[in-house]
């Protein structure tokens, strides 16, 4: 198994390591069914607002409930495989929940990242990241790239 795709219990260890050094631990989360260019520039963006970059990345069952019948086009295993390929993402935890709440409340992430598509009181967990005096950053998304829109032109193709 990939050393990048790591436990929740073994997050929470590395979460308390950065903390006693001083480091920032910077989380987002998503499907990533289809890894696009889109999704690497946001991912390298988030990176660079501190020293470790983890995904919470959903589980299957999770992506159907969320994008439907269909869905997710790579299995879990297969989105981590690729994450992990990426030189800027540093560790990913799968979760089943529809929303990455509990991951967050338990990590407490120094910055919670999501694309600038998310408003500020729609992004889940920013409440909590506001009480333990994280940050909340919104990252300006590529224009013209989704996985939606590319699974719809290749179903045209």
């Amino acid at each position: 198994m990939n050393r990048k795709l790591i436990s929740l219990k073994k997050a929470k260890e590395i979460r308390a390591r950065l903390r006693k050094q001083k480091k920032k631990l910077v989380f987002t989360n998503g499907c990533f069914d289809i890894v696009h260019v889109g999704h690497v520039r946001y991912l390298k963006a988030a990176r660079r607002l501190g020293k470790v970059l983890l995904i919470g990345l959903n589980r299957d069952l999770s992506v159907r409930r969320l994008k439907g019948k269909g869905r997710p086009i790579n299995s879990e295993r297969e989105r981590a495989e690729v994450l992990a390929a990426l030189e800027c993402v540093d560790y990913i935890v799968l979760f089943s929940e529809d929303t990455p709440r509990r991951l967050i409340a338990e990590l407490l992430p120094d910055v919670l990242v999501k694309g600038s598509d998310w408003q500020r009181g729609q992004i889940v967990g920013e409440e909590i990241i506001d009480q333990h005096g994280g940050k909340v950053r919104r990252i300006k998304l590529a224009k013209g790239f989704s996985t939606t829109n590319m699974i719809k032109k290749i179903q045209r193709a």
